[in-house]
């Protein structure tokens, strides 16, 4: 017999916990599926364990620059604390008993396994039948996305989720792919000693971010002794429990102990079971309005949205699909201001649009780019100072639209500059604020005093 519950939440990374937890406390009868951890890929297998990666490597990296303001120091990398402290304090090794239990205390009831859609209304788990009288919501995240390359398949590469569980270094590892999650990975195992390579097919490292910010990441993993090839496309891997991996691109080979594969994420729609509800099971992400409504009694939240693989993402649309799931008035989905940050050694921080998406959205466009090392800030930081603010605005209406910060702190430094292109605040008001000295924000000002020169 079909179990009848109001709302079945379909994937509980943390959007779908949120709902999940929203609904439940709002008095509906609130069903969760998930077939991994509660809580999803951010807390055990992403953000979580691996900012605690990062944040130990940075301590490396700015030991390091001790004899260049401070006197000597030593540096012995140990990896034992950062994998202590990943497995005991941020995943529980890799236990979601708290999370379940916190979402039981909401009302919810969880169940294990694969959901599926069978049915308008209908979701399926190994034999057992969940009719929901409200709706569905689904929140399936992704998986990461492995390349068709020839003899990649059945080696023993690393994905984000084997990576962040070792207890040891490798000697030397190869990243494929340039983007955010491979270069914190690379950042990280390189400050430890390993030696690393790092291989992207497209022109650049961090492809969709701007060419200036990513010349000074590149710049800088290349002064800390990453190998980088860009423009390079890998054709064959090859493994040996000897040698290790052998990697092959277009014109050069490649050898290392372990292979991380770093090239995207991927949701399979057509396991999900979408084409129930009329949806098209061969599409990348699901199509959703500002209210998270996918189909009639579905909602949709998080990656699979395509708004942006982010936890702030999937948390802040899960307000939305809670409030609309309850009749709830509220305020649409509004992506203008959708920040991410790349914690690499200096942070990559974007907020809005980069000069070429807004190139295709409006029809002026005005650039200005203040240099960090140059700022007072900069200049007392001295070492690992490198970076860049850069302002995208419409030229037409005198707002922001975008903006990129590459540089210490990065993340920081770009909140000022989110509420600025969330609110449309002119560019004229913003060159009226006080800019507290000395501080890396005060950069800012000269980019805001370029864009209002005629």
């Amino acid at each position: 017999m079909a179990d009848e519950v109001d709302v079945v939440v379909v994937g509980m990374g943390p959007g779908g916990e949120d709902v999940a937890a929203r609904l439940g406390r709002a008095g509906l009868s609130v069903v969760g599926v998930e077939s991994r951890l509660v809580g999803g890929e951010c807390p055990y297998y992403a953000c979580i364990p691996t900012k605690i990666m990062v944040r130990a490597a940075d301590a490396l990296g700015e030991a390091r620059r001790v004899p260049q303001l401070a006197g000597s120091a030593t540096v012995r990398p140990d990896w034992s604390p950062v994998a202590t402290r990943i497995r005991d304090e941020a995943t529980t090794g890799w236990n979601d008993e708290i999370a379940v239990r916190r979402f039981e205390a909401t009302g919810g009831r969880l169940v294990r396994g694969v959901g599926r859609i069978t049915a308008p209304g209908e979701v399926t788990v190994g034999d057992q039948v969940l009719r929901a009288r409200r709706g569905i919501v689904l929140n399936p995240g992704t998986e990461p996305a492995i390349p068709p390359i020839e003899g990649l398949a059945g080696t023993p590469y690393w994905t984000n989720r084997e990576v962040v569980s070792i207890e040891q270094l490798p000697d030397s590892l190869i990243v494929l792919g340039g983007g955010p999650v491979g270069l914190e990975f690379a950042q990280v195992f390189a400050r430890f000693g390993c030696e690393v390579t790092v291989l992207e097919a497209r022109p650049q490292l961090l492809p969709l971010a701007e060419p200036e910010a990513a010349e000074v990441v590149t710049d800088r993993l290349l002064a800390e002794g990453v190998h980088v090839r860009v423009g390079s496309t890998v054709r064959q891997v090859s493994h040996d429990e000897t040698a290790g991996f052998r990697v092959t691109t277009d014109g050069e080979e490649f050898e290392a102990e372990r292979l991380l594969v770093a090239t995207g994420r991927r949701t399979d729609l057509r396991a999900l079971g979408v084409a129930a509800v009329g949806l098209d099971d061969a599409a990348r992400t699901i199509e959703v309005d500002s209210r998270m409504r996918a189909a009639e009694g579905v909602w949709a939240i998080g990656d699979v949205t395509g708004h942006g693989a982010f936890t702030h993402t999937s948390v802040y649309q899960s307000r939305i699909a809670a409030a609309d799931v309850l009749g709830l008035p509220g305020a649409p989905a509004d992506y203008r201001a959708m920040p991410s940050v790349t914690f690499t050694d200096p942070e990559v921080a974007t907020v809005g649009l980069t000069e070429t998406q807004a190139l295709a959205e409006h029809d002026r466009v005005r650039t200005a780019v203040s240099q960090l090392p140059v700022s007072t800030r900069g200049f007392i930081h001295k070492v690992g100072n490198e970076g860049l603010i850069k302002l995208v605005a419409d030229g037409d209406r005198g707002v922001l639209v975008g903006a990129t910060v590459a540089g210490p702190s990065g993340g920081e430094i770009l909140g000022a500059l989110a509420v600025a292109v969330h609110a449309e605040v002119p560019i004229a008001l913003l060159a009226e604020m006080i800019f507290a000295y000395p501080t890396f924000h005060r950069a800012i000002e000269p980019a805001l005093d370029e864009l209002l020169q005629p």
